[in-house]
């Protein structure tokens, strides 16, 4: 199987500067953000796809960090929402208002007019303050009293949640976790990493917040842009591509699966390889990248059944299982 085709061929300057810039990105994060290697990397694959991620993990985990340390490696414009119960629609979107001063009817835009936003525990909110970020995450639009207004490229949804099981959470509606492209779980750290962030967090403060304050500036908005549009022109086979879409659709006839993933699936697998493979400093998608970004690009695509759930399976543990029964072309 020849896995370099189907696709334009990358010029090697491009792919050197890409390969730096995302050593350079991770090295940025990684002053910030201890261990979480795996995280740290599907963060940026999913910056590099283009895509709009969710990142899931009990309170005190880094998930705000992470967001805000990427954020701070690029100059372009960086929103926060702390989403709450008492969170309205308007106050993500925006709103128009009449103004006195010049008897005319105003817009004022809200915090999703940036390129990065980070939704911070986006569950707390009830479902019609979440679906307000339906539009402006598929169509990087948002309309406001019927008029559309353009948000700027790139624009990325990062949105943390805390796992459902939380006092006080609302779960995601089905159609928004489809526009997200991953799905990142944060886990507890090692104990050698915990001891580590225990003591750069300790030492010489007085409280316990994990400072960005020291990443550095390394890129521009169209750097952003440049590193979306090599990770586009990455090859991927055809019988590749093939592969992605039956791992996708088997989720569709898995007896443990109530609701499969829909056609977005396979897309945002193949996005996500290509980016993942572009990390890897190849040029070319493997079976193996698509493998690995199997799990963060379906775990939020699908639901168990009750049966399932009873037996305290994960979704994670259904589709490594199912992954296992599906033949990858041999490289």
């Amino acid at each position: 199987m020849n896995l370099e085709n189907n696709s334009e061929e990358i010029d090697h300057d491009d792919l050197d500067w890409a390969i730096e810039t995302l050593k350079s990105i991770k090295a940025q994060i990684q002053r910030a953000v201890v261990g979480q290697d795996e995280v740290i990397q599907q963060v940026l694959t999913a910056l590099v796809a283009g895509g709009n991620i969710l990142v899931e993990g009990f309170p005190g985990l880094g998930k705000t960090l992470l967001v805000k340390s990427l954020a701070k490696t690029f100059g372009g414009n960086f929103s926060r929402i702390q989403f709450t119960p008492d969170l309205m629609p308007a106050d993500v979107m925006g709103h128009a208002f009449f103004d006195m001063k010049t008897q005319e009817f105003t817009v004022r835009k809200g915090p999703v007019f940036t390129n990065l936003l980070l939704a911070d525990e986006i569950n707390r909110a009830p479902a019609k303050t979440q679906s307000a970020l339906l539009e402006v995450m598929q169509e990087h639009q948002v309309t406001i009293e019927g008029e559309s207004y353009s948000v700027a490229d790139p624009f990325l949804v990062m949105a943390t949640q805390n796992p459902l099981e939380q006092e006080g959470t609302y779960p995601l509606p089905e159609a928004q976790l489809d526009r997200f492209l991953l799905k990142i779980e944060i886990y507890y750290p090692e104990e050698s990493e915990e001891v580590h962030m225990v003591k750069q967090v300790t030492k010489g403060a007085s409280t316990d917040k994990l400072q960005t304050d020291f990443i550095e500036t390394i890129l521009s908005v169209d750097d952003i842009l440049k590193l979306q549009s090599i990770s586009s022109q990455v090859s991927i086979d055809d019988q590749v591509v093939e592969y992605a879409v039956r791992i996708a659709r088997a989720t569709r006839d898995t007896g443990s699966i109530a609701t499969g993933a829909g056609p977005r699936a396979g897309i945002s697998l193949v996005r996500a390889a290509r980016a993942f493979a572009l990390l890897e400093n190849r040029k070319f998608v493997t079976p193996d990248d698509v493998k690995f970004m199997a799990l963060p690009v379906l775990r939020h695509r699908i639901s168990l059944t009750p049966e399932v759930e009873i037996e305290g399976r994960s979704c994670d543990d259904v589709l490594k299982t199912m992954i296992q029964n599906i033949p990858a072309p041999r490289q």
